[in-house]
């Protein structure tokens, strides 16, 4: 049975991919918070229709990504003040064929650049202009934030933490660009890095290259490193590093045996399965001190 349901301020939930929104959504909720959503057509789980026909707290609108005057009016009309952003938002889309309403065609147009930061601060400071406050993604969610150790049963070898603290020399210069999130090593050379195209996809482009060097006879090891860390000046609000079954499964099919995350501020989606497949995949977890 759904918590019963306070009254005063709702909470405005703005909806990617993935299982993040859900993860939130049902924190907020044990809470007893009444959840506006606003689910984005070209992203958004249709499993989100299904909770709302059995929860009275929560409220669900669909809007195209590029409809930002119709999110920030949805809010308003259901007296949101608060909102929080989860679930990935391909940056990709932003160069894709969905067209932008004429709010977000004139933010776009006075970016200097079109990075996660920028763009997603220019639409976070837009709604607090408008009286809804963008709060840390976080929120609601602070015990699924890794704590600093081994997580996993087995730890680094020699050659995994070489690699980690390469990867992460190589990520941490890279972070401040705002380029991705993560860098993939083998025998401490940079086999990978992430852009556009996502975590998941930059580890199976760094399996596909490792096969390919393999069937080239190289003499770079197989086995793989992966490094995921947020951003120097991380904004907690959006765009917050997370690990998922579905990243661990990607790491298992390209040969990657190590991961390196930064502790505090990554979030572990269903931590204990996560564990559980990392420890039978046999790849070594670690939740590395917060570098900045």
């Amino acid at each position: 049975m759904p918590p019963e349901v306070k009254h005063g301020p709702k909470l405005g939930l703005i909806a990617g991919n993935g299982r993040f929104p859900f993860l939130l959504l049902d924190a907020a909720r044990a809470e007893g918070c009444e959840v506006v959503v606003a689910a984005i057509k070209e992203e958004t789980d249709l499993e989100i229709n299904d909770r709302a026909a059995s929860d009275p707290g929560l409220i669900v609108h669909w809007l195209s990504l590029g409809e930002l005057s119709r999110l920030i009016e949805t809010f308003q009309r259901a007296g949101v003040t608060r909102a929080v952003m989860a679930g990935q938002v391909k940056h990709k889309q932003i160069f894709s064929s969905i067209r932008p309403d004429w709010r977000l065609a004139k933010l776009l147009l006075n970016l200097r650049t079109r990075n996660t930061d920028v763009l997603l601060g220019a639409v976070a400071k837009v709604l607090g202009d408008e009286g809804i406050e963008l709060i840390s993604s976080t929120a609601f969610l602070e015990p699924l934030l890794a704590k600093e150790g081994v997580l996993t049963s087995r730890a680094p070898d020699e050659e995994e933490r070489r690699n980690m603290e390469y990867g992460l020399s190589v990520a941490t210069g890279l972070a401040g660009f705002d380029i991705g999130q993560t860098v993939v090593v083998a025998a401490q050379a940079c086999v990978a890095v992430e852009a556009m195209e996502g975590t998941d996809a930059a580890i199976e482009r760094a399996g596909a290259l490792m096969q390919t060097l393999e069937a080239k006879a190289s003499t770079l090891e197989r086995r793989l490193t992966v490094v995921k860390l947020p951003k120097p000046k991380q904004d907690m609000r959006f765009d917050v590093p997370v690990v998922g079954l579905r990243t661990l499964e990607t790491m298992a099919r390209a040969g990657a045996s190590c991961l390196a995350i930064e502790a505090e501020r990554t979030l572990l989606f269903d931590r204990d399965a996560l564990l559980r497949r990392a420890d039978e995949a046999r790849i070594a977890i670690v939740a590395v001190p917060r570098r900045y």
